[in-house]
């Protein structure tokens, strides 16, 4: 037996014991979405861990992903295999910056992306994800709205929805920042077959070259149903893992090298072995904080779900 062998043995036998569900992000290691139960985005994992009987919910991406779930099932218990996973652009805002900006704005409502920190949640009138930011800006009777922290999907938003005057916030995610035009243009020179697939954290000047822009997910569902076979992704690089083992048949190439999010591979199968044996690091919030942190949240979950039992919301 490889060490490896090992790993995933005494993983299994944790899970079992301890009841535990683990999730990943697309973003994570290869190793990680192989012994994960559930891949996906962020907040659909944490949507579904509320409806799972499991009472203990390992999950594999950054900081503020963790703590969306601990908002979404306040009654079990959610481990970070590092603790120091974190993400750049949700660390950007903090509450006093959302604060400034309602005081500046009273008139307007405070969007915050679910890739944000609880503070800025409790603090904000309703979440979005990339994939359902535009139903939920256009749910608003707001006509300005103050949008946290990311600038690239505040950006795209704003150009879809022009009746609205936007209050940006100047965050972002640094690899999708990074994105240039120069990169589409070598990519687009190098495979001019291909469709570019972007996610809306991407700057404008990445943007009005691509064929589809969607969140992870939605990029996955469109190489899917496309019956295209040669595809740019511009995106982080984790989401090679699932397309190339879904589609064998087709091509993928990413738009630039350096769509690494760095927190996102800081979990390894040692780390998530190690944090089922100690049960750490165990994400805890404040109640006063995640009352009021869970409600814009749930004000997102009754905008974008259907009646119906259905088990992930985009």
């Amino acid at each position: 037996m490889t060490y490896h062998d090992y790993l995933i043995a005494e993983i299994q036998k944790l899970k079992q014991s301890k009841n535990a569900v683990i999730l990943s992000h697309y973003y994570q290691l290869p190793e990680i979405q192989e012994i994960a139960d559930h891949v996906g985005d962020s907040f659909a994992l944490s949507k579904l861990a509320s409806s799972l009987p499991n009472d203990l919910i390992v999950f594999c991406g950054v900081d503020f992903m963790a703590e969306s779930a601990k908002l979404l099932s306040p009654g079990k218990t959610v481990i970070l295999p590092v603790e120091g996973a974190s993400c750049p652009m949700a660390n950007m805002a903090s509450a006093s910056h959302v604060q400034s900006l309602r005081d500046q704005y009273p008139d307007a409502a405070v969007v915050s992306y679910v890739n944000s920190t609880t503070d800025v949640k409790a603090l904000s009138d309703i979440c979005c994800t990339s994939g359902n930011a535009i139903r939920v800006i256009r749910s608003l009777p707001n006509k300005q709205i103050i949008f946290v922290p990311d600038s690239g999907l505040g950006t795209y938003a704003a150009s879809l929805i022009p009746e609205k005057e936007f209050i940006l916030f100047n965050g972002f995610c640094p690899p999708h920042k990074d994105a240039s035009e120069t990169d589409v243009l070598l990519a687009r020179e190098a495979h001019p077959e291909a469709k570019l697939l972007v996610h809306p954290e991407c700057g404008q000047e990445v943007r009005k070259h691509a064929d589809f822009i969607g969140s992870t997910a939605q990029i996955i569902n469109y190489v899917a149903n496309s019956n295209h076979r040669c595809f740019l992704i511009g995106t982080e690089e984790g989401i090679l893992h699932p397309l190339t083992q879904k589609h064998p048949e087709k091509e993928f190439h990413m738009l630039t090298r350096h769509f690494i999010c760095r927190d996102m591979k800081k979990i390894t199968a040692a780390h998530l072995l190690r944090s089922l044996q100690t049960m750490e690091a165990e994400v805890h919030i404040h109640e006063d904080l995640a009352s009021k942190a869970r409600i814009s949240l749930q004000r997102m979950l009754e905008v974008t779900c259907l009646p119906a039992t259905t088990t992930l919301c985009q």
